[in-house]
């Protein structure tokens, strides 16, 4: 089935989706190294840099070479305005419009071409205080449209990804195709990995400096990190477990790592306490296939990390998603 990706960035749940045997025709995001991320790795379909507010179909129809008619819409609208990792989030953030952009494009495209399903992610603090009624109001509106909705928190680590990482997913399907069966959501999986089964034995990864670039890293061209500058990498005060800085977590080996949401290249403490994870490693415990390469500067590859969605997550609700229409018909 064909998707239309919208807030792609480097492309998670595309990949998820993918491995699911879906196919994304079209993806956006507004920022340019993020796109450059998802064509790098993702062998079929158009990305492209644009303000995902600006869409319409004719837009659609443009880029695509054809009228574009996908079967459903997939996207994680920003939810910094949501996320309790913001101290400064509100009701009232402008971000927060981003959800009813991305619903204002599905449901436009399902007025003139029959969408078979909508999903969207999002932080679960959509639901709360910061995001009012923004939610229940979508809601509404998907249900005149002639949606039926499923709603639930989902656990990463409980779909093979190394981190506990609780995201919000909203699945709407057109209820031409819920007379007779129900969406299910993933049930969790028996086995849980940990950051060890993620990361353990990797080199060292190499330090940044002036004028390193990607090609000068030979193991992975993701596998750098800043350079260690705070006296707590030196004191050993930085043990398996330590929280007592937002800013200074460390990872246990043999536990899942704590949520991979890093503000201004705060990223968790590798578990020997002598240093931030490389990227690569934020990857690896995103979820990530060890091919996958990031483009753009090491801040940049640190928010592309920090904003996907787990691969292996999308994966396990679009196999849902395929198992329901493959019954559905």
């Amino acid at each position: 089935m064909k998707l239309l990706s919208l807030f792609c960035g480097c492309g998670g749940l595309d990949r998820g989706f993918e491995s699911a045997g879906f196919a994304t025709e079209l993806a956006y995001d507004l920022r340019p190294n993020s796109v450059k991320s998802w064509i790098k790795n993702t062998c079929q379909g158009k990305a492209m840099v644009r303000d995902v507010t600006t869409l319409t179909n004719e837009v659609l129809d443009h880029d695509y070479g054809d009228e574009f008619k996908p079967d459903g819409v997939i996207g994680g609208p920003p939810c910094q305005g949501f996320s309790s990792a913001n101290r400064k989030g509100s009701v009232g953030d402008p971000r927060n419009q981003l959800v009813v952009s991305f619903f204002n494009i599905a449901l436009s495209l399902h007025k003139r071409r029959q969408l078979k399903f909508i999903v969207m992610e999002n932080v679960p603090a959509i639901k709360g205080k910061r995001g009012g009624d923004l939610l229940d109001k979508q809601m509404v509106r998907l249900k005149k449209a002639g949606f039926e909705i499923y709603v639930d928190v989902l656990n990463a680590q409980n779909y093979q990804v190394p981190q506990r990482r609780k995201r919000l997913f909203l699945i709407a399907i057109n209820s031409t195709f819920t007379k007779e069966f129900t969406f299910k959501f993933p049930e969790p999986l028996s086995t849980t990995l940990t950051v060890r089964d993620a990361i353990y034995g990797l080199p060292e990864p190499m330090k940044f400096r002036p004028g390193l670039t990607q090609s000068d890293i030979k193991f992975h061209q993701n596998h750098w990190c800043m350079q260690p500058k705070s006296e707590k990498f030196k004191s050993g005060v930085l043990k398996e477990g330590y929280t007592g800085r937002r800013s200074f977590k460390t990872l246990f080996w043999d536990q899942p790592s704590y949520t991979a949401s890093y503000g201004n290249r705060e990223v968790h403490i590798h578990p020997s306490g002598k240093r931030r994870l490389s990227v690569y490693e934020a990857m690896l415990i995103q979820g990530f296939d060890p091919k996958t390469r990031l483009m753009g500067t090491m801040s940049e590859q640190i928010t592309q990390v920090s904003e996907a969605v787990p691969p292996p997550l999308g994966k396990a609700v679009a196999v849902q998603l395929t198992n329901f229409f493959r019954h559905s018909g």
